[in-house]
């Protein structure tokens, strides 16, 4: 029973990091039913932050993150975990919950990939918090989960987020021409990607050795 869980389920639950920043010290954990409160004040104080860079969703802002609807979303992404086709996680700043980072789309066999995403609150932002997140969230997929390759959408228009991207070693790969439809139009997307053999070590030695963070 045990090889079936660790081939069904590889690398969820988990507990990710200590890595330190400019901001404190970043970890991910896996989501838990209680963080509704948490999630629904950040999302929604942080709106004009958030908003504009995620997929067009229906209804208003406030409804969709309101915390009675963390459950439903709560239990949809933890069966996503179960079946191994996703990793849906907190990122917490000194024990506080801050953000999300997701791999989802896991895929095995011959192509064994996934793809990366992320939010932080917008007080965090320009402190190393999703830099940090990422190179955890990536060392986690190129080791226990054992994937090849993970990859990540931006906005051209996002620069923030694609410094983070370059940081952790993205490299850009192409435009996927009206890829997605956010904030009430359909966007066009960067593509970047990232293969196992293009890091060396790890992505969070990557981020000590050029002083963006440090061991906690």
């Amino acid at each position: 029973m045990s090889v079936f869980r660790a081939t069904q389920h590889p690398g969820w639950p988990a507990h990710l990091g200590p890595v330190r920043v400019a901001a404190g010290q970043v970890t991910l954990r896996p989501i838990r039913l209680r963080d509704a409160s948490a999630w629904s004040r950040i999302r929604t104080r942080d709106r004009e932050h958030l908003e504009k860079w995620e997929p067009t969703g229906r209804g208003s802002w406030e409804a969709r993150n309101h915390a009675g609807n963390w459950p439903s979303l709560w239990s949809s992404l933890k069966a996503e975990a179960r079946r191994g086709s996703m990793i849906p996680m907190v990122i917490e700043v000194n024990g506080a919950f801050s953000g999300q980072i997701t791999i989802g789309n896991i895929v095995r066999g011959a192509l064994r990939s996934a793809w990366i995403g992320y939010w932080v609150s917008k007080e965090l932002t320009g402190q190393g918090v999703a830099t940090a997140a990422l190179a955890l969230g990536l060392d986690h997929c190129f080791g226990v989960v054992g994937l090849h390759r993970v990859e990540a959408t931006v906005r051209p228009e996002n620069l923030a987020s694609q410094a983070v991207l370059r940081n952790v070693g993205f490299r850009e790969e192409g435009l996927l021409r009206r890829y997605l439809d956010v904030d009430g139009a359909w966007r066009d997307h960067l593509l970047v990607g990232m293969t196992v053999e293009e890091v060396s070590g790890t992505v969070v030695d990557k981020l000590i050795r050029s002083g963006r963070a440090a061991r906690a």
